[in-house]
């Protein structure tokens, strides 16, 4: 992300800090952020469309904490530098997995794995060593810990 706060527009900033955690739960989250703001839906849209054309946001949607709702784990492979873009979307094709990350490390490619069950996640974890030809190594959460 290149971008600096004076980058973004008033409406980019209240929609990257107002509903970063409270965002309406209802069959029209876009309209109520629209009517809360004093601006269009069409403007809402287009400009979560900005954003993530510029790659300040990936995605728009709920974050649930995985183990409330099923089992999840960190895991990290060590991928030669030439493979890391080809093994990064095989990975990110899984529904399963919900962030991928390249870091400056010898396990230089992160991401998180959620399932429904702990049978499904390690059926999913054996399938990406398969899919990527690479073994990973899991990390799950022992505890929570919250900063902000």
């Amino acid at each position: 992300m290149s971008d600096s706060i004076n980058n973004f527009s008033t409406l980019e900033q209240h929609l990257l800090n107002d509903y970063q955690r409270d965002m309406s739960l209802s069959a029209t989250p876009y309209a109520d952020m629209a009517k809360q703001l004093g601006v269009s839906e069409e403007k809402i849209l287009e400009s979560i469309s900005s954003l993530q054309d510029r790659g300040v946001i990936s995605r728009v949607g709920p974050v649930f904490r995985p183990n409330r709702i099923g089992v999840s784990t960190l895991a990290a492979m060590a991928i030669p530098e030439k493979d890391i873009e080809c093994v990064a979307r095989i990975i990110s094709a899984f529904p399963e997995v919900n962030h991928n990350y390249q870091r400056e490390h010898e396990y230089n490619l992160w991401f998180v794995v959620t399932a429904s069950s702990a049978e499904h996640l390690d059926i999913v974890l054996c399938e990406i060593e398969q899919h990527t030809e690479y073994p990973l190594m899991s990390l799950p959460m022992l505890d929570d810990y919250f900063i902000d």
